[in-house]
């Protein structure tokens, strides 16, 4: 493929799974870590002005150093160069690699520490609300977003995705986008907001219409949603129900933790009275168990509304999305699940567009493709002891 140099054209089409044009921007796809992150770098290398990121977990592999090395670079040439990362998200990464990054001049800053919730008296807030983002923005060049944290999941950087020495479920499955277009500054703003919430600074509410999830009914459009409590914020299940109850056809989950609640469970549910064909994809290998064992419980109920459900074989899948009627796209950060929709920071965009929703379709076929359909006969091997885990696990399902 072309590899420009140019900043505006910035090249990371290799490793990408797809390009779409929609809305007056290119999005790009990736569906593997250590292919955006070499995409990734070649952006950073090619900053002129700025390079903030964000996200819920820096980790302490290969690939994050080489991305400190990246930004520590840049920062020691004038760059403004920031860090945001969630403190407990990134709770077993050697602290040297963000004194590192400091010294060399990168802005770092931990959202919510631990010795932030021991002095204030709404310590319980501090411990549980999370900032589960996922950005990074580039000038005013491109922005990415999507599921990815800055951690190879045990994969060396670089690796042969066929390397035999690898751990299958190594390779986690995800989904990340690039975006490059006049849009990119709402991202550059969302970052922006997140950077002074953290830091304690006074921000603006959201006007009535961003609460509310006013969607454009243009023919294409790309919107961005910060979700969170309170006002300065959106809703995350606004953004879910908005899409479901204007389902007519078909939609299309996927999901790293599935655990639908509330009014967004209702509108799956109503979707299906409806006659709308609705597929689920959900991983059969996860880092939280106890999500998973809280997603089993309601595969009865599931599959009683003849919803279609798949489970991902030999690979974690730690995507999130959501396509309604082929032409309605919900990607980001936020998972279908309780601390997603009520507790967490997110970062969630919908985008319209024919085109878009064709390419993560044929991301989730693929994912689907690599699945276990999911029947009623996989309900009833379930041991006693699944059985009651499970129904132990949707019981908390408000504080997993």
């Amino acid at each position: 493929m072309n590899m420009s140099s140019s900043p505006d054209t910035a090249a990371v089409t290799p490793g990408a799974v797809a390009r779409v044009e929609a809305a007056g921007h290119t999005l790009e796809l990736f569906t593997q870590t250590h292919l955006l992150f070499e995409a990734m770098l070649l952006d950073i290398a090619a900053a002129k002005s700025r390079v903030w990121l964000e996200t819920y977990i820096y980790s302490d592999d290969l690939a994050s150093y080489t991305i400190a090395d990246a930004l520590q670079r840049r920062a020691q040439e004038g760059l403004d160069v920031r860090l945001l990362y969630d403190a407990l998200g990134s709770q077993h990464t050697n602290p040297e690699i963000f004194r590192k990054m400091a010294a060399a001049g990168v802005q770092v800053h931990a959202y919510h520490r631990i010795k932030e919730a021991l002095h204030s008296v709404a310590a319980f807030i501090i411990l549980n609300r999370r900032d589960h983002r996922k950005l990074l923005v580039v000038d005013e060049c491109c922005a990415y977003f999507g599921g990815m944290n800055i951690h190879d999941h045990g994969r060396l950087f670089r690796a042969s995705p066929t390397d035999p020495s690898v751990d299958p479920s190594a390779a986690w499955r995800d989904l990340h986008i690039r975006l490059a277009g006049p849009q990119q500054v709402e991202v550059a703003d969302s970052f922006e907001r997140s950077w002074m919430h953290a830091k304690g600074e006074k921000m603006a509410w959201r006007p009535r219409d961003y609460r509310r999830v006013s969607l454009r009914q243009s023919d294409e459009s790309i919107q961005f949603f910060d979700t969170g409590p309170g006002l300065k914020f959106s809703r995350a299940p606004r953004v879910f129900r908005r899409l479901l109850r204007s389902a007519n056809h078909s939609v299309v989950i996927a999901m790293a933790y599935f655990i639908p609640v509330g009014r967004v469970m209702r509108e799956i549910i109503r979707a299906r009275r409806r006659n709308v064909h609705v597929h689920v994809l959900v991983p059969s290998l996860t880092d939280v168990p106890v999500a998973q064992y809280a997603t089993w419980y309601l595969y009865r109920k599931l599959l009683q509304l003849r919803i279609r459900l798949y489970e991902r074989k030999n690979r974690v899948m730690h995507t999130k999305a959501m396509v309604i009627d082929r032409q309605w796209t919900v990607v980001g950060s936020a998972n279908m699940d309780p601390r997603s929709l009520y507790i967490n920071l997110e970062f969630m965009v919908v985008i319209r567009s024919q085109a878009f929703a064709q390419a993560v379709i044929r991301v989730a076929r693929n994912e689907m493709r690599r699945s276990r359909r999911v029947r009623f006969a996989d309900c009833e091997k379930r041991t006693l002891k699944q059985r009651f885990v499970s129904t132990l696990a949707y019981s908390f399902r408000w504080w997993l």
